[in-house]
């Protein structure tokens, strides 16, 4: 079992208020170094490693067809797999850019659209439960592809599809980890006293290992969600590693306005972390940098 809990006070320096010293902004820079050394080192963000083979495909879930997004190293497998859940915002072009980054460190990544099948507009506020037997689906439809290994599974979740991807956990045998980039760990429907003071009640039958990731600029109640999680895995003898990352705000990974040093440390950071957890869960080989 492992809690890792990143809590320096770190400022971008671009942000720091008028008159600070600049043995301050040394300080700082010092902080960012010893972030840098926590992650073992940045990897260029088109820096992927393994050519892909890329494919859109389709599949079944009742009567909706749910497109997603297959992403298979080239060359000899088995490749371990991972089933890639977006969050409110869909399956956009900067969402797919970080799953394909997963998916060329040296895994099979599957990204389902389960917005587009069941014509979901972006950022919806409520959550359709039909769309988890769409996600679940994902984990069938991965043991149908040549070369990759899909009797151990891991689950990665961003934001909304941190539920998505907890749900997976305590119902699917083949979930053997989870990883959460600034997971909602609540059911987005339950009123909003139980989404500030509670979280889901899955997280008392969680077994598998999990890793889980927020900035420290996130939205307080998110952060305070995502570390109380954390803590009760731990308490149940489950696998956790939580970080908080200094100075990061939600969508880290790949937010395009007023990113900060610490939206692009803890981007690059929660990657190796991610391939390093995989690896050591699912047994792999993915590249932990290049």
């Amino acid at each position: 079992m492992l809690t890792r809990v990143l809590r320096a006070p770190l400022l971008p320096a671009r942000l720091l208020p008028p008159g600070r010293s600049a043995g301050r902004v040394r300080e700082i820079s010092l902080k960012l170094a010893l972030l840098l050394s926590v992650g073992q080192g940045l990897v260029p963000s088109g820096g992927w490693g393994v050519e892909l083979v890329e494919r859109r495909v389709e599949y079944a879930s009742g009567d909706v067809q749910v497109p997603a997004l297959l992403l298979v190293p080239k060359g000899p497998g088995p490749h371990a797999a991972v089933l890639y859940i977006h969050g409110r915002s869909g399956l956009n072009d900067r969402v797919l850019e970080q799953a394909r980054r997963l998916a060329a460190r040296g895994f099979a990544v599957l990204a389902p659209d389960y917005h587009t099948g069941r014509f979901i507009a972006e950022m919806p506020i409520e959550h359709d439960p039909a769309t988890e037997k769409d996600v679940e689906r994902g984990l069938d439809y991965l043991k149908t592809v040549p070369g990759v290994r899909a009797e151990k599974v891991a689950v990665v979740g961003l934001s909304r599809g941190g539920y998505h991807a907890a749900l997976l956990a305590v119902r699917r045998p083949e979930v053997a980890a989870v990883v959460g980039y600034y997971p909602h760990l609540a059911s987005p429907n339950a009123p909003e006293p139980v989404q500030v003071y509670r979280y889901m009640p899955e997280v008392e039958e969680w077994k598998v290992p999990a890793l889980l990731m927020v900035g420290d600029q996130d939205h307080q109640l998110r952060r305070e969600q995502v570390v109380r999680v954390a803590e009760r895995l731990k308490e149940r003898g489950v696998a956790v590693e939580v970080v908080v990352y200094p100075g990061a705000h939600r969508a880290f990974d790949f937010r395009r306005n007023m990113r900060t040093v610490g939206d692009d440390l803890a981007r690059e950071d929660a990657l190796n972390r991610t391939v390093r957890f995989l690896n050591r869960v699912l047994g792999s080989k993915g590249r932990e940098r290049q």
